[in-house]
């Protein structure tokens, strides 16, 4: 799962402990958000910054709920074509885990994994929520090492 630092990255989760994950505006992202499973662990990845990687690790405490800034006029997130009897648009409530003791950059990503492996590694492909498969993730925390 993707945020840009400037706008809500892993010190404010760590400071929050759990957050609404909001906002989603892609059809396939939100599908994959779906797919989620309470207690699933995400990555949690840097995006738009330098250098841009996976620095910490959440849990999935709640989903399929409503995502409130769809109805909000002065949200970014506001669609005017959702309304509250056939809402477009949820979120999932996160806990934060942990963070990593050093960022594992997108261009290290590239070097280890294929986009089959990780999606994320794929230009162009670059969606804010995406899976990982199991055998990956189970790698990417061997490298990634221990929660700080």
């Amino acid at each position: 799962m993707k945020s840009e630092p400037d706008v809500y990255g892993i010190e404010d989760l760590q400071e929050e402990k759990i957050t609404l994950w909001d906002g989603i505006r892609n059809y396939q992202a939100r599908n994959f958000m779906r797919s989620m499973k309470v207690q699933d662990k995400a990555f949690f990845y840097h995006s738009n910054c330098k250098p841009p990687g996976i620095i910490g690790l959440m849990e999935v405490i709640e989903k399929n709920i409503v995502d409130p800034t769809q109805f909000d006029p002065k949200s970014k997130y506001f669609d005017p074509k959702s309304s509250h009897e056939t809402p477009r648009w949820d979120c999932a409530k996160l806990k934060y885990l942990g963070r990593f003791k050093s960022l594992l950059s997108l261009k290290k990503l590239t070097e280890i994994y294929n986009s089959e492996q990780l999606k994320v590694v794929k230009r162009g492909n670059r969606l804010s929520i995406m899976p990982v498969p199991k055998e990956t993730a189970i790698d990417l925390l061997e490298i990634l090492g221990e929660l700080i």
